[in-house]
């Protein structure tokens, strides 16, 4: 009986000390609970799936799918952060698409020729444009004509989805330029094997210069610093994920259609076994990966991310203290418009077709992305990086749910019911907070 005692209170204490290392890391609990929550519903899936799902095949694709879902998710955090909601940015990347395959397909051929090298920047660079004027109209009339968010982006879910139907009457545009479509993946849209490792390394050595620099920092203000341990560990354990991912991207072979053509153009002799070419990582998980670095940025080392977080916080007190919240709430709607514009180039260039049903319910998949990944419904509070894990997690879920046959209306179920789950426990998460 001593004995069983002893044992218990040793395991009590070995835990106690996990618990007080692992807040020695400062990592985000919250943040921490997606991962977990990630890891957790890839292990039941891939069980249900009969061993499907974890596997390079399906996660490469996986990322792929959700790197429209979370570029528009970082934008969605700071939406979110200001006290806004953004309904419309599912039906924005469905007309913006319409438009951007439009002109590569109808307009430009007839004034430079099929297939000209400067269609697919054109019409990219059109559905850019695009994108930051529509955010600006929406946005001028939330921040200066005083019209809730909530309403002015529901008539704007209706108002651009109509629109897309109007472009072509319904029809469907494709195929897209060549060059446009390597934005969507696929066996030539991926970077391969070499240079995966080279991003790879190249991500763990920024890394430990961005830990590096921040001790220093933190040295020099006199800071608390964490303890030496503590860094190795965060270190890492972010090496270990970024190079467990590019071994899972380059696991992935090209399919033997696309290794016999490349092959036949490069007068190859295929050998008995056949030829292994790894895809690696794909163009648009990169464009994903650039626009959450760019977005972490903004909204943790510039003036305007602190307005914005500021203004999220507390908005009368943000304007007494003169910051001009009418012209960030316009710029935020803005940046999510140009958002948007990328995520639909994306979203056609996989598919190789613009479609009048592009991007619908994306808006629900981008808010509950963008809520389970720690940012409040109150505004004030909110992570890029948290945002992005929800994409992959909502996109897991969805893609888990096809690969066991579940149906189109069950999964539409899981999805809000996930939605009306998150916002939930992050009301409970801030009544503890306030507690």
């Amino acid at each position: 009986m001593k004995q069983a005692s002893a044992l218990a209170q040793h395991n009590r204490s070995r835990l106690s000390h996990l618990i007080h290392f692992l807040k020695t890391t400062e990592l985000d609990t919250r943040l921490v609970g997606t991962v977990v929550a990630l890891l957790l519903i890839w292990i039941v899936l891939h069980v249900l799936s009969g061993g499907l799902f974890l596997t390079p095949r399906n996660l490469w694709n996986l990322a792929v799918q959700s790197s429209p879902i979370a570029v528009m998710a970082t934008g969605m955090v700071l939406v979110i952060v200001t006290r806004n909601i953004d309904l419309s940015i599912g039906s924005m990347l469905g007309f913006i698409g319409m438009i951007m395959g439009v002109v590569q397909v109808d307009l430009l051929p007839k004034l430079l020729g099929f297939e000209h090298p400067a269609i697919w920047v054109l019409a990219l660079a059109t559905g850019l444009v695009l994108g930051i004027i529509l955010g600006a109209l929406q946005g001028f009339a939330i921040a200066y004509l005083g019209i809730p968010s909530f309403i002015v982006t529901l008539g704007g879910l209706l108002v651009w989805r109509g629109a897309a139907w109007c472009v072509t009457s319904g029809q469907t545009v494709a195929p897209l330029d060549s060059r446009f479509r390597l934005l969507g993946g696929g066996p030539e849209g991926s970077i391969g094997a070499a240079w995966s490792w080279v991003l790879g390394l190249a991500a763990c050595a920024a890394i430990v210069l961005l830990l590096a620099h921040r001790r220093a920092r933190r040295k020099k203000f006199d800071f608390a610093l964490r303890p030496t341990a503590a860094e190795i560990f965060v270190g890492a354990v972010a090496c270990a994920f970024v190079l467990a991912a590019v071994a899972i991207f380059n696991a992935y072979p090209w399919p033997i259609g696309s290794v016999r053509r490349y092959a036949e153009a490069n007068h190859i002799t295929l050998p008995e076994g056949g030829l292994f070419i790894s895809h690696g990582i794909a163009i648009p998980v990169l464009i994903a990966i650039g626009a959450g670095v760019t977005m972490t940025f903004l909204a943790t080392r510039t003036r305007y991310g602190r307005y914005v977080y500021a203004i999220g916080g507390n908005p009368e007190a943000s304007q007494l203290a003169g910051v001009d919240t009418r012209w960030v709430i316009m710029k935020t709607f803005m940046l999510m418009g140009l958002l948007a514009a990328i995520s639909g180039a994306l979203s056609i260039a996989r598919l190789n077709a613009a479609t009048n049903s592009e991007g619908t319910t994306a808006e629900l998949l981008v808010i509950a992305a963008t809520v389970i990944g720690g940012t409040s419904i109150a505004g004030g509070v909110g992570t890029v990086a948290g945002a992005m894990l929800g994409a992959l997690l909502m996109q897991s879920l969805q893609s888990g749910m096809v690969l066991l046959g579940v149906d189109t209306p069950l999964q539409s179920i899981a999805i809000g019911a996930v939605l009306v789950i998150a916002v939930w426990l992050d009301t409970v998460y801030r009544l503890r907070l306030a507690g």
